[in-house]
């Protein structure tokens, strides 16, 4: 699935490319969009007293996007076994197809006081939606 998005001017850095740091923020974006067009929309996660917190983001950065290009944020689940999940990410610039990011990040499943829970025995039904989208690398 992909999320796309217009870099914004107050995403530069003094170089006038996008800040580091801004890609982590793109990630969580398309993250988002992801599970609401899976049918898990974080709002209805939340309301089922699910938390995903990030344990981990690992990024590549290969080339930098600037000011008004638009990129594609690639995402697929690739590891989910109801405790921990893994997601990965392939940012690419729409107009020429050029790699700017390669990245994962780990997560893992939470009650509402952050205590860790099993998704398979907590809330079967949503971990059979994220086991249906698990793809691998």
């Amino acid at each position: 699935m992909v999320y796309e998005r217009k870099v914004n001017y107050y995403e530069l850095d003094g170089m006038q490319i996008v800040h580091h740091s801004n890609y982590i923020r793109f990630l969580e974006e398309a993250r988002i969009f992801y599970l609401e067009k899976i049918g898990l929309p974080y709002s209805y996660i939340e309301q089922q007293g699910v938390m995903i917190p990030v344990l981990g983001v690992n990024v590549q950065y290969k080339s930098p996007a600037k000011f008004e290009e638009i990129i594609c944020v690639e995402v697929s689940i690739v590891e989910c076994n109801g405790v921990r999940m893994k997601i990965a990410y392939r940012i690419t610039k729409k107009d020429t197809g050029e790699l700017v990011l390669t990245g994962e990040t780990t997560h893992c499943f939470t009650d509402t006081t952050m205590r860790p829970v099993s998704l398979k025995k907590y809330r079967p039904e949503m971990y059979e939606t994220f086991e249906k989208y698990v793809t691998k690398k």
